[in-house]
């Protein structure tokens, strides 16, 4: 994540916020503070409430502070009742973590959420048209918009997708893309995730908690629904079936199993869309077509969600090694007689390399001006980038290509001169796996600390289903730093969630 202004604490109170709150024993939150004034605040602008926020403002103004402090207690133990979790392997002790929620909504306005569609529609149509380029004739290449070298050099390029025509003509079958803001109407594409994106099982079970905890509070007001997500993924797989199926297509959601950090979340869509949760030992290929073991004998599966890595997928076409996959998976692909959701290959396009060029796709695939804007990137494959970002390393957010869950990058305004002097000669050995980004005044949203209602900032992931058809559920997952002062919103770095409201025009 990227961020301003945080380096200096959020103190003393806020004289507005306080008494919009009534910050009294007995009364509301016993202490506000605000964020720095750089950063938009997406619940007071000029010294008053945002309309979308007024609702709730006048909740957390009317409700008790011991009420509120209950309520927290009991989301905490809602999530864990579910077993709502993710998991961090890399500190040591228990992995599974409870992934910290905060009850203070992020509303957006009917307005707000409608522009945000249409640049969403038209940035997933664009990254669809290059998945389809790239793995045939290369056109964005030949014209020299981008270096080849990002395409054939790129480690989630996939050959054996070349000339390989998938159903629907459909490669980014549920992407997740993430979003800042900086402003009022200032909104910023962080990143595109066309792999396996996650998070989508947080935003669900975000919106069952408040209906749980707080029901009168959405009840005034109209809150676009999103509980209908796993029948739109499921008519958006089914859409994708291989030409070869035959009356309805059998879908299976494909795990490596219950230690990947995203286990619950696998669960959780196969048993909302009614289909079966499969692991590659569940799967077998006879004769180019993929079957499921079951206790009335075998069933073809005609589309598989894959939440499994392509590497992984098949240790006769990629790791030998490998026990996620099923062997025979692709040649059954290629052949045409299963679908794999998302396809094959779909990681060049969520490369932070290819990201710069993004907006440019746009124009020569679809010949229209983006409606969503990139952060300004630097590539450190490119000689004047990369002394300028040698030189501002302390200004700026440094990010490896292929980096993801808040590791490989540098903060360079929260870290310390040791520590940019050492990312230095990292990016001096390796220029072309790192790009830069300008540190933006990220927007914030009020959460509940144990200090009082306090601002942090936040994004958003909005998820788009793609079939024979766009579909997009109104919100999101909104990501909060919830350490003050901290700019990474990823749960695996201290990062909680929130419930996105879209309000119905």
């Amino acid at each position: 994540m990227i961020g301003v202004g945080t380096r200096a604490a959020v103190a003393g109170q806020a004289t507005l916020m306080a008494s919009l709150l009534r910050a009294s024993e007995g009364g509301g939150p016993a202490h506000v503070v605000r964020a720095a004034a750089t950063a938009f605040d997406e619940m007071i602008d000029a010294n008053d409430v945002r309309a979308p926020y007024r609702g709730v403002q006048r909740w957390l103004h009317d409700a008790p502070g011991e009420g509120l402090e209950r309520k927290r207690r009991e989301a905490e133990i809602i999530f864990r009742r579910i077993g709502i979790t993710f998991a961090v392997y890399t500190e040591g002790g228990d992995p599974e973590r409870l992934i910290p929620f905060d009850m203070i909504p992020r509303i957006l306005a009917a307005d707000e959420w409608r522009r945000l569609t249409a640049g969403l529609d038209q940035r997933v149509r664009a990254l669809n048209r290059f998945l389809h380029d790239v793995y045939h004739r290369r056109e964005i290449v030949r014209a020299g918009r981008l270096p080849a070298d990002l395409v054939l050099h790129n480690e989630a390029f996939r050959p054996e997708m070349q000339d390989f025509d998938v159903p629907a003509g459909t490669y980014t079958h549920v992407a997740g893309i993430d979003i800042v803001r900086t402003g009022a109407t200032d909104f910023y594409v962080l990143e595109d995730n066309c792999r396996t994106p996650s998070g989508v099982s947080y935003m669900l079970e975000n919106r069952e908690a408040m209906f749980r905890l707080v029901p009168e509070v959405i009840a005034h007001h109209r809150v676009a629904p999103i509980s209908h997500y796993p029948e739109e993924l499921l008519e958006t797989l089914k859409a994708i079936a291989p030409p070869a199926c035959r009356g309805a297509p059998t879908v299976g959601v494909l795990t490596p199993g219950p230690f990947n950090s995203a286990y619950y979340e696998h669960s959780f869509l196969a048993d909302e869309m009614g289909v079966e949760l499969v692991e590659g030992t569940d799967l077998f290929v006879d004769d180019s077509i993929v079957y499921m073991r079951t206790t009335q004998g075998r069933r073809r599966i005609d589309v598989l969600y894959r939440r499994v890595d392509d590497e992984f997928l098949d240790p006769l076409a990629f790791r030998p090694d490998s026990v996620l996959g099923v062997p025979g998976l692709i040649g059954a692909y290629r052949a045409g007689k299963v679908t794999l959701a998302n396809a094959l290959g779909t990681g060049v396009a969520d490369d932070k390399g290819v990201y710069p060029f993004v907006p440019d796709m746009v124009r020569f695939y679809l010949g229209e001006e983006p409606i969503l804007r990139n952060v300004p990137t630097w590539r450190c494959a490119e000689a004047d980038d990369l002394a300028y970002v040698l030189e501002h390393l302390d200004e700026l957010v440094v990010k490896h290509t292929r980096g993801s869950g808040g590791y490989g990058m540098l903060v360079g305004p929260c870290a310390s001169a040791a520590q940019i002097a050492q990312f230095a000669d990292v990016i001096r050995a390796a220029p072309a796996d790192y790009i830069a980004q300008p540190t933006l005044a990220l927007s914030t949203c009020p959460v509940f600390t144990e200090r009082g209602i306090a601002p942090r900032h936040v994004d958003l992931r909005p998820f788009v289903l793609m079939g024979r058809e766009i579909r997009i559920v109104p919100g999101g997952l909104t990501r909060v730093a919830l350490r003050e002062g901290s700019l990474v919103v990823n749960s695996s770095q201290g990062g909680g969630t929130k419930d996105t409201w879209v309000l119905e025009a």
